[in-house]
């Protein structure tokens, strides 16, 4: 098991980083170097509780598919993401948020299994980890810098 944590400061309400950070169309902003596509489930928009969408993307070479639906929901302060099929044998994502001194310090908890029992296991250890951090790294730094600029009306008014 491998376990990622993440705090981001951002200049902005603690609704619109909330509701960014559940949002498709930002996912697919962020994630462009990966080719990422929502395929099935929710494709645009901002996902709620129990909904569910499925990612097509290029990770390490390979084109997979992961669902994930939010399984937990607290709004504006938390959410957790959960895979129901996909190339890990198992991974949650909480996304927390706080309100301190005008600003939102968003969190992330990423926990995943690598498949294939002990080989997975050195792969965690030897990249994965260190990719999926930089993944989450990269989505977040597009978050802020959306939050933070007069971007976020693009995507959340409609």
């Amino acid at each position: 098991m491998a376990i990622i944590r993440l705090s981001t400061e951002i200049n902005a309400p603690i609704e619109r980083c909330f509701d960014l950070s559940r949002s498709i169309d930002l996912h697919l902003i962020s994630t462009g170097k990966t080719n990422e596509k929502a395929i099935a489930g929710v494709t645009k928009g901002l996902m709620g509780h129990k909904q569910n969408v499925t990612w097509r993307a290029k990770h390490l070479g390979l084109y997979q598919n992961m669902a994930v639906e939010i399984a937990e929901y607290r709004s504006p302060a938390y959410f957790k993401t959960r895979m129901l099929k996909g190339a890990f044998a198992s991974m949650e994502h909480e996304h927390l948020f706080e309100e301190e001194n005008g600003k939102t310090i968003m969190g992330d908890i990423f926990v995943f299994h690598a498949p294939l029992g002990f080989l997975g296991k050195i792969a965690e250890g030897l990249f994965l980890k260190k990719y999926m951090r930089g993944f989450l790294t990269k989505r977040n730094k597009v978050i802020k810098e959306v939050a933070e600029s007069e971007e976020w009306k693009k995507i959340l008014i409609k």
